[in-house]
């Protein structure tokens, strides 16, 4: 498997088009009570779905490197990924939601939703493969048993 795209891009292809969008597109403009809050809500719970994943890894001692899953010493099930398989995607669309938010434009849904596709098809389903490929049996119970967003 060989990914080319690294998804911390995928994600900033995604927020420009979010800018585009809401740039430019003369409809879909909202606001409501307490969007600034929320926005904030939105990039704190990302930040810390990030460190927290990341800080998993490292204490596990293996890689976060998307690019080439198959360098994994380790498959880490326990903590935050006893609930999710991709924290670190999560807290990219988090992050994305709140830029979407703080854009106040309905059409950025559409694009956060463009994102979950993108990594769905193009990222997470080559990582899962590389990690079956990997692990064997011991991954294919582990997605069974933790979805792979939320």
């Amino acid at each position: 498997m060989n990914i080319k795209i690294p998804p911390p891009l995928v994600m900033a292809f995604f927020a420009g088009l979010m800018y585009v969008l809401a740039t430019f597109l003369p409809v879909g403009k909202f606001d409501f009570f307490g969007r600034e809050v929320l926005k904030y809500i939105m990039w704190a719970l990302a930040f810390f779905l990030l460190l927290i994943s990341f800080l998993q890894f490292y204490w596990a001692k293996t890689t976060t490197n998307p690019i080439n899953p198959i360098k994994a010493k380790k498959l880490v099930m326990n903590g935050i990924y006893s609930y999710t398989r991709n924290p670190m995607y999560l807290a990219m669309l988090l992050f994305l939601i709140g830029f979407g938010l703080k854009l106040g434009n309905a059409f950025n849904a559409i694009t956060a939703a463009g994102f979950v596709y993108f990594m769905n098809h193009f990222q997470i389903k080559r990582e899962e493969q590389a990690l079956e490929d990997l692990f064997g049996k011991n991954y294919k119970l582990y997605c069974k048993a933790v979805r792979r967003w939320f």
